[in-house]
């Protein structure tokens, strides 16, 4: 089975790098980008599958990356991963299309099983459209693939 391509962005360095290495133990793929505008290049030239994102990162925030990524590679499932949040950080996220939003800190395991099923919305609703595709239903097929942006 291939691995899961999961892009981290953290500010926090050593938070970041440490996690990266528990998730690849995991037998996940992973990559670390330390602000806003390295996540942005790194998914523009690999997209990822999965995000795990900080919302509060000097320059471009986790917020803009969350609406950018969002826009630009809807299939791209995104969780953010935050120890700053509110409720309407929650809210908004949730609105943005964010798969999830979590508090730090959290258990690896728990992160893990996130990702899987991040990665498992992100496969069905590729299979789903292909299907439509398939049978000539291209609108519908672009709007599965397009209602992550919708919500």
């Amino acid at each position: 089975m291939e691995k899961i391509k999961v892009l981290l962005v953290d500010d926090e360095e050593d938070f970041v790098k440490s996690l990266a290495e528990r998730i690849k133990m995991r037998k996940l793929g992973s990559e670390v980008a330390l602000n806003g505008e390295e996540a942005l290049q790194i998914v523009s030239d690999q997209i990822p599958d999965v995000m795990v994102l900080d919302l509060k990162m000097p320059g471009i925030d986790g917020m803009e990356v969350l609406r950018r990524v969002k826009k630009a590679y809807p299939s791209v499932e995104v969780i953010i991963l935050t120890g700053h949040g509110s409720e309407q950080d929650e809210k908004d996220a949730r609105r943005l299309g964010a798969f999830d939003y979590l508090q730090k800190p959290v258990e690896i395991d728990h992160l893990v099983q996130y990702i899987k099923r991040a990665y498992k919305k992100k496969i069905e609703r590729s299979l789903t459209a292909a299907a439509f595709a398939e049978e000539g239903e291209f609108d519908t097929a672009r709007e599965i693939m397009d209602e992550e942006n919708n919500k």
